[in-house]
């Protein structure tokens, strides 16, 4: 009977299992293999040596990144936790405003904050009614964060937002009756059940972040170039480039599981929970 129930279950993860080797270990090989490869299928490192070069624009994404992590979470968390405390037709409303943005391209939304931080833009518009000079707003680190925080911010409410609103309203009924005030009540039990979302949404929101391209392009100056843009430039302008940049690649796929593991053993220890 056990062997009969382990077939049938060999064969349900059968689909998921055969999507997943084509289209997440297939493609990993593709970049391990043109990483250690050069131009002309020769097995080399150099494209890993030369990665010392690209050391400064390695640590200025991922400043960007964990700046804008920290921001969006001290955003997130608050409203989340309001959220979950309101009326479910008033959860209902507020969810469809923190999903509206999403139903947008990215492109489209971070274009929309070139209207807004440029030269001629709403900011600068409003600031010269008061006889204000217009401020450098685009093309500087605060842009690209912004546009980071701007276009990642859901990722981070709604998982502290699913676990928040389901805590058992008689835990915290018990609390209160063992004498927690509304602080005490908060640092004891709700801070620590809500970990696993907040852990989930840094993941969620540190990963995108620390690998995206087109927001540090329309927000920043070519100075501001981070690692993703370094790899779509090596892509599409140099011959041998495709090498480099699968090494490239292969680093910060290294980097972003490090951070997913270091995550995930915070959220086991912590919750139970793990992330991925």
């Amino acid at each position: 009977m056990n062997r009969k129930a382990n077939i049938r279950q060999v064969l349900l993860n059968a689909p998921y299992t055969l999507w997943a080797a084509i289209f997440v270990v297939v493609p990993l090989l593709f970049v391990a293999y043109y990483a250690f490869t050069d131009s002309g299928g020769n097995f080399t490192l150099e494209n890993l040596s030369n990665l010392s070069r690209y050391a400064n624009v390695f640590k200025k994404s991922l400043l960007y990144s964990v700046i804008a992590t920290i921001i969006t979470l001290f955003i997130a968390y608050p409203f989340a936790y309001f959220m979950s405390k309101r009326s479910a037709n008033v959860q209902r409303v507020q969810m469809m405003l923190v999903m509206l943005p999403m139903w947008m391209n990215l492109l489209i939304r971070t274009y929309s904050w070139t209207l807004i931080l440029e030269r001629n833009g709403i900011i600068n518009n409003f600031l010269e009614l008061f006889g204000i000079e217009p401020l450098k707003l685009i093309g500087t680190p605060g842009a690209v964060i912004l546009g980071m925080i701007y276009n990642y911010l859901p990722y981070m409410i709604l998982p502290i937002y699913t676990v928040l609103s389901k805590i058992d309203v008689s835990i915290l009924e018990a609390a209160e009756d063992l004498g927690c005030n509304s602080f005490n009540k908060f640092r004891r039990v709700v801070l620590p059940l809500s970990i696993s979302g907040v852990v989930s949404g840094i993941v969620m929101v540190f990963v995108p972040s620390v690998s995206t391209f087109y927001i540090s392009q329309k927000l920043g100056s070519e100075s501001e170039w981070l690692i993703g843009d370094n790899i779509e430039y090596l892509i599409k302008s140099t011959t041998d480039g495709m090498n480099v940049a699968a090494a490239l690649s292969l680093v910060l796929m290294i980097i972003i599981l490090a951070s997913m593991a270091i995550m995930n053993r915070f959220a086991d220890s912590s919750d139970g929970g793990m992330i991925v």
